[in-house]
């Protein structure tokens, strides 16, 4: 059983890449990452129309992967058509056969909880679920964080302001965020929804992107 403390955390699968060069996969994974954003603020802004009412689904969660993945691997916008492993982490997810339905009642949860529940717990909530199911060959970190901050944003009712938004300061220190979703695994292993780490997490995230306007703003230093 590999140790979640010992790096990366890295899905294992049979992946039909289509690039091959090292160079060449990381500046198209930046330039993704860039149009995956764009798509999230994309959506928001759509959302803001008081007549349309956002409902998460699974379409949203696939199309963003899809951006993620384009150009890269031939599963771009398909969930995994086989099992997969994670190496780094304690979790195993569940079989590809379960992975749709699993994604359904991830997007019922957040429907169902969009009145009650806080934007943060929201968006932690669909964080780590979709780590959990790892709904994707590739991709699935990178998904999960775009959709969680389209949650919270829509949650919020505005996209946020601030360059350094949370999902680049995750991606920035990965360390937390892992210790986080293990935490939140060993939870759901004991039957409960805990999310709480996330939710901790997430809201020092927000304080910071937020603290970079209010810096901009003033020309002071406040960290």
């Amino acid at each position: 059983m590999d140790d979640p403390s010992a790096g990366d955390r890295k899905s294992k699968a049979a992946s039909p890449e289509l690039v091959q060069d090292p160079d060449e996969r990381a500046r198209r994974e930046v330039d993704n990452g860039l149009r995956q954003f764009d798509n999230v603020v994309a959506l928001i802004e759509q959302y803001r129309d008081e007549k349309r009412q956002f409902k998460l689904r699974p379409s949203i969660i696939v199309s963003l992967q899809r951006v993620a993945l384009d150009g890269i691997s031939s599963f771009a916008g398909l969930t995994r058509p086989s099992d997969i492993t994670i190496s780094g982490s304690r979790h195993q997810p569940p079989g590809a056969h379960l992975v749709l339905g699993l994604v359904e009642e991830l997007c019922d949860y957040v429907n169902e909880h969009w009145e009650a529940s806080s934007a943060v717990h929201l968006a932690a909530y669909v964080m780590w679920r979709i780590n959990w199911i790892h709904p994707f060959d590739d991709g699935n970190g990178r998904t999960s964080r775009a959709v969680s901050y389209l949650v919270l944003c829509m949650k919020l009712g505005y996209p946020l302001p601030g360059t350094k938004t949370i999902p680049e300061q995750i991606a920035a220190n990965k360390t937390p965020y892992y210790a986080a979703l293990e935490e939140a695994d060993a939870a759901w292993d004991e039957g409960r929804v805990d999310v709480s780490r996330l939710e901790e997490l997430l809201g020092a995230c927000l304080s910071a992107q937020l603290v970079q306007v209010v810096e901009q703003a003033t020309g002071t230093t406040l960290q």
